[in-house]
């Protein structure tokens, strides 16, 4: 199933298919990924990606204050200072979601999409991303080609046009009295 982003139920389709389990691909505010409500949906990313079984997924919250739901951990407001947006920060599970995840961290993005937090908050979880391609191949930015790869695989596309000028998020880890930057993306530190 297809639909546009700017239609008028786009965002009651997506929340919708989200808290179903299925896989969506979504735009985001760097690049088209693969979505899934956190939890076991994320095996059938894995699956269609071909990824790794032991590399997680970022998740995506829909407001700062959602972290909290994952993590105890303090952010730096420098680095606040860019949420929402397409900064990915990696914290400590807290121990609810250490449980649930099984990972001792999480790399957690607030996107700078509102229509993206909006299909977060309306589906009442935070969700996995992880860019549209299979593992080890170049991130697809046209809508054509992910249509065409990825249509017979996943249960929705909400297409936004090509993203070929996307950047991926900047990825920082937290450490003891401050971060470290492990990818350089669409935010400058």
């Amino acid at each position: 199933m297809m639909c546009f982003k700017s239609d008028e139920n786009s965002i009651e389709i997506t929340s919708n298919a989200l808290r179903e389990g299925k896989v969506c691909i979504l735009p985001t505010d760097t690049v088209y990924g693969f979505s899934s409500i956190i939890g076991k949906s994320g095996e059938k990313i894995r699956k269609i990606k071909g990824r790794e079984e032991n590399k997680p997924f970022i998740v995506l919250i829909d407001s700062v204050e959602s972290v909290k739901k994952l993590s105890d951990q303090e952010i730096p407001q420098e680095l606040l200072k860019f949420w929402p947006g397409p900064l990915t920060i990696i914290l400590e599970c807290n121990e609810s979601f250490k449980t649930e995840s099984g990972y001792e961290t999480v790399a957690v993005r607030c996107p700078g999409e509102e229509w993206l937090r909006n299909v977060i908050r309306e589906t009442g979880y935070p969700i996995y991303s992880t860019s549209v391609n299979r593992s080890g191949n170049p991130v697809l930015t046209k809508e054509s080609e992910i249509i065409e790869e990825f249509l017979p695989e996943v249960e929705l596309i909400v297409r936004d046009g090509d993203s070929e000028s996307s950047v991926p998020s900047t990825i920082v880890k937290l450490e003891e009295g401050g971060w470290k930057v492990l990818r350089k993306g669409a935010v400058s530190l």
